[in-house]
């Protein structure tokens, strides 16, 4: 006998963040912000995920750092001078400015 499961393809419910509360003219200047047909809620939303999403990139980047700074430290290496640094960027910046066509402004 063979059953039919439809536990795999059923929709997770949505969940709710908690409401705050706000003092009168913070609402009032929130509503004026909003982009025509936007809701509070919406713009809370899209709030909430913009923030979350840079916490977790900031994570991330932390984290590479840590590791980063465990490689070089079991790597033995003496690494680079700050002024070894600054020359290579310097270098960098000088090379970008000869790859940038410089604007030429028509004559009167």
């Amino acid at each position: 006998m063979h059953r039919n499961c439809n536990a795999v393809k059923s929709t997770m419910k949505s969940a709710s963040l908690p409401s705050i509360r706000v003092e009168p003219e913070f609402r009032e200047a929130l509503e004026e912000a909003l982009a025509q047909g936007e809701t509070v809620s919406a713009f809370v939303e899209a709030s909430v995920r913009q923030a979350l999403r840079k916490r977790q990139l900031d994570a991330e980047f932390h984290a590479r750092a840590r590791a980063a700074i465990d490689r070089f430290k079991a790597g033995g290496s003496e690494g680079c001078t700050i002024d070894e640094v600054a020359q290579t960027l310097r270098k960098r910046l000088a090379e970008a400015k000869l790859d940038v066509p410089s604007a030429k402004i028509p004559k009167k």
